[in-house]
């Protein structure tokens, strides 16, 4: 059996752990409560974890050097998270009910708040370029988000949009990871460049497996309800070309446009977007940014942390459908 992508890392991505736990430690003990049961529920900490191992692979050897960073990107990514389920209705996270929902807006507004915040001051700490690389990634999430907001329910999405709100939302995001892990490792220009390619198509990747477990996958897996992206209007690549397969798809872009969706008609689409040929040319383009992603590892050397980076690429698109 094949190693897991963070066997090489995992001392590390528990020292990345505790310095998360540390950082959230507030005065206000109601702040740490609710940004413990956002980061305490699970994830699978991909940015930390391409964060160390390009910091690794590039030949940084002083972990202390990276373990705060790693952590600065969780944090971050967890604020979001509070952000993007205020803004989506989310019930639930993780399989937990979502922070909103139990602490009430205004709470977990600030909590999203304080979790940036505290990952920007950590970050903060490393450096103009290493600030230059943050404050990029993250006006591109907030970008991307308008972007997003202007087509809700809008069957009329093309594939070049999505692909511009997902590059923005995740890819640009695990992109920075890679790229500051590698900065902080003493990485060359030429390494910093392959590394951040990496994960910029790491992160593609990534969301369109979301989104086509979004419509396929294991509920128990995916800790939410399957149809979200639709039920709340998202476009994504699977429906979006679902969208454009003769009869079926017409009536999933009449269900798609409806800005209030019954459950039943959530139910229809989906199981019309699972027979569709959308479904598996999504899948299929994810596993190509999956390839992509790498053969930007062309230029690393070989290590036990660039087999972690491969590994990584092949386990985002293989995850339960």
């Amino acid at each position: 059996m094949a190693a897991a992508w963070d066997s090489s890392i995992a001392e590390e991505l528990r020292m990345v752990e505790e310095e998360i736990r540390r950082s959230v430690d507030s005065e206000q003990r109601l702040l740490t409560e609710i940004s413990m049961h956002v980061i305490g529920s699970g994830g699978k900490r991909v940015r930390p974890g391409v964060s160390v191992l390009s910091f690794r692979a590039v030949g940084g050897v002083e972990v202390s050097q990276v373990i705060g960073i790693a952590a600065a990107f969780e944090l971050i990514h967890s604020a979001t998270l509070i952000h993007d389920d205020i803004n989506d209705g989310g019930e639930k996270r993780r399989g937990a009910v979502s922070a909103f929902r139990k602490y009430g807006v205004q709470r977990a507004l600030v909590a999203g708040d304080f979790l940036f915040v505290k990952g920007f001051r950590a970050g903060g700490s490393f450096g103009p370029k290493v600030v230059e690389i943050i404050a990029d990634a993250c006006a591109r999430m907030a970008e991307s988000e308008m972007v997003q907001s202007d087509h809700v329910s809008d069957s009329s999405t093309s594939v070049d949009t999505y692909i511009e709100i997902i590059r923005g939302k995740t890819a640009k995001p695990i992109e920075a990871s890679a790229k500051v892990g590698a900065l902080l490792g003493g990485g060359s220009e030429e390494h910093i460049e392959a590394l951040g390619l990496y994960g910029l198509n790491l992160g593609l990747a990534f969301q369109i497996t979301d989104d086509v477990l979004d419509i396929v996958g294991n509920e128990s897996v995916l800790g939410k309800p399957r149809g979200m992206d639709f039920r709340d209007g998202t476009p994504t690549l699977p429906l979006i070309l679902a969208m454009n397969d003769g009869h079926d798809g017409r009536r999933i872009s009449r269900l798609f446009g409806k800005k209030r969706k019954r459950p039943e008609e959530v139910g229809e689409a989906l199981d019309l977007m699972a027979d569709s040929w959308g479904l598996q040319a999504a899948r299929e383009k994810a596993r190509e940014f999956s390839s992509k992603a790498i053969d930007c590892l062309a230029p690393i050397p070989p290590s036990v942390y660039k087999n972690g980076l491969r590994s990584l690429a092949r386990a985002v698109v293989e995850r339960e459908m």
